[in-house]
């Protein structure tokens, strides 16, 4: 993984780039908020993270880097999906979350973003914990989280949690 610049991650086949308040706007309005997406996107959950963006922006809480960023692929430059966090550090932890379209799956996609992107957070000094939390029932989602090195920490019959530590 390389850094370009404090909210855009390199990898291996993605580029991580932070969707502004603005895009994010744009997007959870319906719009591709300034991205090309691969068919079928952006996913309902891509929205709905874009949603949360622009209104912590609008109440003046939105934190750069520690918002969305889109999963963009290298080869032909389309977005995949989203992944972020839930807010900026707090006691030494952040939560992440993610979507992939469909056409997207299955690929290492989440896994390489996931792993980019947790891996920058916890070289951050205010970060020593990356939380994420799935449903029982999203085995894929599981998964990912485990090929990225998380570790299980509770379960509920209503959810999953994770960490990875630094």
């Amino acid at each position: 993984m390389t850094t370009t610049d404090t909210h855009t991650l390199h990898t291996a086949r993605l580029t991580l780039r932070e969707i502004t308040p603005i895009s994010a706007a744009a997007l959870s309005g319906g719009a591709p908020g300034g991205f090309t997406w691969i068919e079928g996107g952006p996913a309902e959950g891509s929205r709905t993270g874009a949603g949360l963006v622009a209104k912590t922006a609008a109440e003046g809480s939105y934190v750069p880097g520690w918002g969305m960023y889109a999963l963009v692929r290298t080869e032909d430059g389309l977005a995949l999906g989203a992944m972020g966090f839930h807010g900026p550090p707090l006691d030494g932890r952040v939560e992440i979350g993610y979507d992939l379209v469909e056409a997207a799956r299955g690929h290492g996609y989440a896994t390489e973003a996931l792993r980019a992107l947790s891996t920058w957070a916890l070289a951050t000094p205010d970060v020593a914990v990356v939380a994420a939390n799935t449903l029982p029932t999203n085995t894929a989602s599981q998964a990912v989280l485990e090929r990225a090195a998380f570790h299980r920490t509770s379960e509920t019959p209503e959810n999953i949690a994770y960490e990875l530590r630094a």
